[in-house]
């Protein structure tokens, strides 16, 4: 009788236990990012004060992307909304600027200062939104953020304040890893060419040419004349390494490698650069510092 008593207490425990577990995952903060890199910034900053998820995944590209019905239930349920903004989220914005009428949502990379982004070559009053492509022009980013989950939740200011100070000088360090890998490739080699302009951001900040065959986004089209323009720029400066993108196909790329090949100059794919979208969550690509220093040493192994 006292071992079933016993029993009885044991079991009475465990589900009181998952009982609280279950209550206190309903009353946290449920936090939707639409980017992977968004994500990572409310996760390093929140912990476990919040749930979150991102509604774009590895190889997504935002530009193209179209909410799904369950990406709109999640955002309907969510209590703080994290995008891009600057029109990253293109097909998304007019949903995203009605769900701001109801309830908290930030456009983190909105909050950059203006004379710190570059205009959108081809698209009139707008500027390129790949801004996580430079640590500093990101940190203002993850500061609204920061701010955004204080004012949301101003129990645990103090932890996110200590978090976001934490977290900006990991970013930190991660600038001076940037600046002091590029410095090993030859300034005469420092082009980079990729499928699109996602790294306009990144030659800015750390001293790059940085060319694409595609302009901002991966909406606009591409023809022979700009596939052949890349390749005379590819020849003339005797670039012996190009990149694929792993949100963007490879199909314009390849169509410059074979270019290349046919005018007797031997290019090669140098690797897979994440730009819209980093890697799988749970691997090291898969968070933002991760991503970009796999980037960065993708860049300078095949160019240096």
């Amino acid at each position: 009788m006292k071992s079933y008593l016993i029993s009885i207490l044991v079991v009475a425990a465990l589900a009181f236990g998952c009982s609280n577990a279950k209550d206190d995952e309903k009353t946290k903060p449920h936090i939707v990012a639409t980017t992977g890199m968004l994500y990572d910034a409310v996760i390093n900053i929140a912990q476990d004060k919040v749930t979150a998820e991102a509604i774009m995944g590895p190889g997504v590209d935002p530009h193209l992307y179209k909410a799904t019905q369950g990406d709109l239930a999640k955002l309907n349920k969510a209590d703080l909304i994290v995008y891009n903004g600057i029109l990253l989220e293109g097909k998304m914005g007019e949903i995203l600027g009605k769900l701001g009428r109801q309830k908290p949502v930030v456009a983190a990379a909105e909050s950059i200062p203006k004379e710190m982004l570059k205009s959108a070559v081809g698209y009139q009053d707008a500027y390129d939104p790949h801004v996580w492509f430079d640590v500093r022009r990101w940190k203002y980013a993850v500061k609204s953020i920061s701010h955004a989950l204080i004012t949301l939740d101003s129990a645990n200011q103090h932890f996110y304040e200590a978090n976001t100070r934490e977290y900006f000088q990991r970013l930190d360090s991660l600038d001076a890893y940037i600046k002091n890998r590029i410095a090993e490739i030859p300034e005469d080699h420092r082009i980079l060419v990729t499928a699109h302009d996602a790294f306009v951001y990144f030659g800015d900040a750390y001293g790059m040419r940085v060319e694409g065959l595609q302009g901002i986004s991966t909406v606009a089209d591409f023809g022979l004349k700009d596939i052949a323009d890349i390749i005379d720029l590819i020849i003339e400066n005797n670039i012996k390494a190009i990149f694929v993108e792993t949100s963007v196909s490879e199909k314009s790329i390849n169509a410059v490698v074979t270019g290349c090949k046919e005018k007797g100059h031997a290019v090669r794919i140098g690797g897979y650069l994440y730009s819209d979208a980093m890697g799988e969550f749970g691997t090291e690509e898969g968070t933002y510092i991760g991503m970009f220093k796999k980037n960065v040493e993708t860049i300078v192994e095949a160019l240096k």
